[in-house]
């Protein structure tokens, strides 16, 4: 895919010292799972070079988590600084206590997101509120850095709060920066897009995300202008260059259902009105929430994945629902919709084929001793009997998409005019002829 140039990160954090032009960008995130078994109130990272597609690191381990607090974060928050380094950000609050009061933020700097050091709590008023979803930008006017965040006004509602910063260790007295007189949260500035700046925020009384603009960056300068997105209850807004065209993407986290990632385009950020985007374009890390997207360089990519490496596993999605995942449940294959516990049901690692090396197997991650094979045409996660029949229902060989030729079909080694496809949303083998056929048998093979 075409890469993102350099202007585009300039957009949000404004002008930075010169170095290679962003063509890759990063995601960091906690997690949260339905029945808990994949939360972690730590910093997670992930990488792409589409900003759509996401590749977890530290196979979707934490890379480091407060020690200080609560022991917890949330809403985590990246930015480089003008001096190329980075900061990172984040709310102090392990859980879902939302009674709970606090007046610090998590703050760790990092100068290639592979360590972090002088990790600290900043504190950022006196009132008896939280300090939710902070993020920062550059405010060329004052000089210094802008931190923004959710928290209780004098009125009883939550409102977008800033304060200003030169070094991230002391901070001006806070200030009403965006209050449109009802319950805001999760506000997020792209800042000097041909002159205005952007903030997208939750607008908590609609559960929707909607935009707010301005031609400065002074508190109380910002007008709501945008129509409301939401998928369910939608919280959390990132807007996001597009690196393919002149476009820009705007994801939102949702919470009926839980842990899910929308996305929406537009054509122009001005317009204020979003389009929603194909799911089968953009893949969350499993059981992301509240997330930060950031352009890196080329080479800070290839040192991510260097130091934390890829997965392990990797997840199939379905072509024609692309909310489902491959999964295994009381041992029978099937698509399910993301997200579900336990999430390891939909961890797969493709394992030289059984029966013919340069075929694959499906190994499961949870049930290791476990392949996927057909049996009667039906496909189930079974132990390895050791026989030959075994190993070839168990072997699969990859062709390109048979609805989508970017994307994977696996034809079945011993049934070679079968291909695994979903029916009912169980997995099968089976010939394919019709249309949608083939859209059964079309998977994503990613994390």
């Amino acid at each position: 895919m075409a890469l993102v140039l350099a202007v585009a990160a300039t957009a949000t954090t404004g002008s930075r010292p010169a170095r290679a032009a962003d063509s890759a960008f990063v995601m960091g995130y906690f997690t949260e799972s339905p029945n808990g078994l994949g939360t972690d109130y730590g910093l997670h990272l992930a990488v792409s070079t589409d900003a759509r597609n996401w590749t977890p690191l530290n196979q979707n381990n934490p890379v480091v988590t407060p020690t200080q607090g609560t022991g917890g974060l949330r809403d985590p928050f990246i930015m480089r600084k003008q001096d190329g380094t980075f900061v990172v950000l984040a709310t102090d609050l392990k859980g879902t206590d939302w009674t709970q009061q606090n007046e610090y933020i998590h703050v760790w700097q990092s100068t290639d997101l592979r360590s972090f050091t002088d990790y600290r709590r900043l504190r950022m008023h006196s009132m008896a509120t939280h300090s939710w979803a902070p993020e920062a930008f550059w405010d060329p006017g004052r000089g210094q850095y802008g931190i923004i965040y959710s928290a209780v006004n004098a009125g009883g509602h939550n409102v977008i709060m800033v304060n200003h910063t030169a070094d991230f260790r002391t901070v001006s007295s806070p200030q009403v920066f965006f209050d449109p007189g009802h319950d805001v949260i999760d506000g997020n500035l792209t800042r000097d897009v041909n002159g205005v700046n952007y903030l997208y925020y939750k607008n908590s009384s609609q559960q929707t995300l909607v935009g707010a603009r301005s031609t400065s960056l002074n508190p109380g300068s910002f007008q709501p202008f945008s129509t409301g997105v939401a998928h369910g209850g939608t919280e959390a807004p990132i807007v996001v260059k597009s690196p393919t065209d002149s476009g820009w993407f705007l994801w939102g986290d949702t919470y009926t259902p839980n842990g899910v990632f929308y996305a929406w385009h537009t054509n122009d950020l001005a317009s204020g009105t979003w389009t929603p985007a194909d799911q089968r374009t953009y893949t969350q890390p499993v059981n992301s929430k509240h997330g930060t997207i950031h352009p890196i360089t080329t080479a800070e990519y290839t040192n991510l994945i260097a130091r934390y490496g890829a997965p392990s596993w990797n997840r199939l999605k379905s072509y024609n629902f692309p909310d489902r995942y491959v999964r295994h449940a009381n041992y029978a294959a099937r698509i399910d919709p993301y997200p579900f516990d336990p999430y390891t049901d939909a961890q797969w690692r493709l394992v030289p084929g059984l029966a013919d090396p340069s075929g694959v197997s499906f190994q499961s991650v949870n049930n290791p001793t476990r392949h996927l094979r057909h049996k009667n045409h039906q496909v189930v996660l079974e132990p390895d009997d050791g026989t030959a029949a075994f190993d070839q229902d168990a072997t699969f060989h990859r062709t390109a998409g048979l609805a989508d030729s970017s994307w994977t079909s696996f034809r079945s080694h011993n049934y070679p005019d079968r291909y695994l496809r979903h029916s009912g949303y169980a997995l099968r083998v089976d010939p394919v002829s019709t249309a949608t056929d083939r859209a059964d048998a079309t998977f994503s093979v990613g994390h």
